[in-house]
């Protein structure tokens, strides 16, 4: 391993292992920055990077995928014969200090790594048929940057279903460019404290209400120097409302064509209309009636910011 080992983890509380995280650009953080990730964003990762947001909380399926990694890295070495062992500490890239690893193993005797992942039945992903999340096999490039290895094996359990093995080899020119842009990223923003420009990601819109949960009353900014963009949101919020009438002409066509039937069949289609049962809570009648109770399990009181744009004058 060509890895600078930056500090041992064995037995290190878990609070100091996120403040160490945030010394440098993990494995976990690589495809987020070059907007690989589903549910993070460039923007997350930097505001993480600076302390701006809180942690996450544990949860369920982070707690079940740390207690299932001592099983998946045992799959794993039962399916290929291959051994493996834990690092205990967190790893610097040589050259690039601000690149970090915290690897879930190592491959006993050869210049490898090995990744364990566990992931829901619901994943649309067909594991079978050699298809995996684009951010796992960025996480796998990444550590191979900071390791030197020449390839990375990427276990997965997929609750209850199925246990598969990648085998994801180095590629040198995919490594450069990931290199590249995450030096850009830690020397242009998180060095310079300049945050990246916003990417209309769910995961950006979910962090600037985290940052941002309330607003003080009666306070203003100034915005002028924005009118373009604010004009720009108001003539794509009417297309967005524009589409979205037509797509729903469309979809009425086609309930008048189908009528009382459940499933619709055209060439290379089929459309579906069934029943759902739902049942809601008169929260009215339960107010009225049994006020205490209703009382009793509500929910305290939260704060939106309700965002909107006026014309005036």
């Amino acid at each position: 391993m060509s890895a600078v080992e930056l500090a041992k983890t064995l037995d290190m509380p878990r609070e100091q292992w996120l403040k160490l995280r945030k010394k440098g650009i993990g494995g976990s953080d690589a495809a987020a920055i070059i907007g690989l990730d589903r549910y993070r964003s460039p923007f997350d990762v930097y505001a993480d990077k600076l302390g701006l947001k809180p942690e996450i909380p544990d949860n369920e399926a982070m707690r079940q995928g740390r207690d299932l990694e001592q099983y998946v890295a045992e799959r794993f070495m039962e399916a290929t014969g291959k051994k493996v062992r834990r690092r205990n500490a967190m790893l610097q890239h040589p050259e690039y200090p601000f690149m970090i690893a915290d690897i879930d193993r190592w491959v006993v005797g050869e210049n490898a790594g090995l990744e364990c992942k566990t992931t829901s039945v619901l994943s649309k992903y067909k594991f079978s048929q050699g298809e995996f999340p684009p951010n796992y096999y960025v996480q796998c490039m990444h550590y191979m940057a900071v390791t030197g290895a020449e390839r990375w094996y990427l276990a997965v359990l997929v609750l209850n279903k199925a246990f598969h093995v990648f085998t994801i080899e180095r590629d040198e020119a995919e490594i450069q460019a990931l290199i590249a842009a995450e030096k850009d990223f830690w020397e242009s923003h998180v060095m310079k404290q300049i945050p990246p420009a916003p990417d209309g990601s769910e995961a950006t819109s979910e962090l600037i209400k985290q940052l941002f949960p309330e607003a003080r009353e009666r306070a203003e900014v100034a915005l002028f120097g924005y009118e373009d963009k604010i004009q720009q949101y108001l003539t794509l919020d009417a297309q967005v409302r524009e589409l979205e009438q037509e797509r729903d002409k469309i979809k009425q066509e086609l309930q008048l064509a189908m009528a009382d039937a459940e499933i619709g069949r055209a060439q290379g289609y089929i459309v579906e209309w069934k029943n759902q049962i739902r049942q809601t809570l008169d929260t009215q009648r339960l107010k009225k009636e049994q006020a205490e109770i209703y009382t009793k399990y509500l929910k305290p009181a939260q704060t939106v910011r309700m965002f909107k744009i006026k014309e005036v004058s």
